[in-house]
């Protein structure tokens, strides 16, 4: 105990260090909780990869295959009330150990599937297994780093986690091809329970990190959250934003490229790893942008919102299907789609770290909903075209990514709107 507790007083020490101090709380504390955002993030994507094999052995049509697809944002999402209130109770480093280890029997459970319920349901339960991978990682932000270094940290942790969807695209594809669907889902159940293993053993316990107060005291909190002004100016913005990107980037973009840009298998797969590259790579400039900006006393949704620009117009290319341009479109959209997650830190600081974990998964529980229900929909209207021998009409695609581009600048529209009714002392203080 008295080794756990001079490790906490080091990284305490650590963490008012610019240099050497940051690097250390990145390896102790950012990169285990990373480790386990990897893999939320190659599970969730994972799908737009392995769809064809199991089309095929399960004969599954669209909406079935979407089901199946979004059971992991169903379960993920539906568990964000219940996980927020963990967090700040049992701190992030416990709850995200058990929660990771659910996702290894999950997919387990994925890899001896013999029908399409068993796999939806394993499916639902590594959704259930990674609900925590951003919002523990953020918590666990919140509470290990100096404020001013909390956008930085928490783009180093969606820069990392955005590497898992490179490994779901080109190289899951050729492990699939080499050793099969089912063997490569037990080599990842046996990794997922390495790394609960780790975030256990490695990452020391924060003393403070546990909320002791009365559980029906922290749910009249959460509901507090859902009835803040500022709450509901950022949400409709980062779910409409966020949580279309997950919808297209976990599943539909490799059949765009199949259906409407006409690319083979292997060459779709390795420009959705182009994409997945350059959302690692846009998050972590972000970060370092929006880092840079908040030492010149510019906020985060500057950074947020001027990203969000090259984010629409390659939607608007996507919808228009200029085929043509599918490698900077698509390059582009993965570099700037999930810049909406960096207001998450804007609400932590506006709530504090007391409720960093109920107010991240309030607004997480939202996005996956969306993302869960936009993938869902995009499956439904696809059908209502004539399919050609299993290829959805373009125009298809055409409407659906339309009416995402729409509803998403709307919400952008809502921002700019209510934000003119928020007072300046109840602003976000990323504003």
């Amino acid at each position: 105990m008295a080794d756990r507790h001079g490790q906490v007083a080091a990284l305490d020490d650590a963490a008012a260090e610019s240099g050497g101090g940051f690097a250390r709380l990145c390896a102790v504390v950012l990169l285990p909780f990373a480790a386990g955002y990897f893999l939320s993030y190659l599970f969730r994507a994972v799908n737009a990869v392995v769809a064809p094999d199991i089309v095929s052995e399960f004969q599954l049509g669209a909406a079935a295959l979407g089901v199946l697809t979004a059971a992991y944002l169903l379960a993920f999402s539906v568990f964000q009330p219940v996980l927020g209130v963990l967090l700040d109770r049992f701190g992030p480093r416990r709850v995200q150990a058990a929660l990771i280890a659910t996702a290894a029997c999950g997919a387990l459970l994925f890899a001896l599937a013999r029908d399409a319920a068993t796999l939806t349901v394993a499916r639902g339960l590594i959704g259930l297994g990674f609900s925590g991978g951003l919002m523990a990682s953020f918590k666990a932000v919140v509470l290990w780093f100096p404020e001013r270094r909390v956008p930085l940290a928490s783009s180093l942790v969606v820069a990392f986690g955005a590497l898992g969807v490179v490994v779901a695209t080109r190289p899951a594809d050729l492990l699939i091809q080499v050793v099969g669907w089912r063997e490569m889902f037990l080599g990842l159940a046996l990794l997922t329970a390495a790394v609960a293993t780790a975030i256990f053993v490695v990452v020391p316990e924060r003393p403070g990190d546990q909320v002791s107060a009365p559980l029906m005291r922290q749910v009249r909190e959460l509901l507090r959250i859902y009835r803040d002004r500022v709450f509901w100016r950022l949400a409709p913005l980062v779910c409409s934003t966020a949580g279309g990107y997950i919808a297209i980037q976990t599943l539909w973009i490799g059949n765009w490229l199949r259906d409407v840009a006409g690319l083979s298998r292997g060459v779709a797969a390795e420009l959705m790893m182009a994409t997945a590259v350059a959302f690692s790579v846009g998050m972590l400039v972000q970060g370092i942008i929006a880092d840079r900006l908040l030492k010149r006393g510019v906020g985060v949704m500057a950074t947020v919102i001027c990203s969000l620009v090259p984010f629409f117009l390659c939607e608007l290319g996507i919808a228009a299907q200029w085929t043509a341009a599918s490698w900077p479109l698509w390059i582009v959209f993965g570099m700037t789609g999930s810049v909406a997650v960096l207001a998450f830190p804007v609400l932590s600081r506006h709530f504090g770290p007391a409720l960093a974990g109920r107010s991240g998964t309030s607004l997480n529980l939202l996005v996956f909903a969306t993302a869960f229900a936009a993938q869902a929909a995009i499956g439904a209207l696809l059908e209502l075209w004539p399919i050609d021998e299993g290829r959805y009409a373009p125009e298809a695609y055409g409407v659906a990514f339309a009416a995402l581009l729409s509803i998403q600048l709307c919400s952008l529209a809502w921002y700019w709107y209510a934000g003119r009714r928020v007072t300046r002392s109840a602003a976000p203080p990323g504003r």
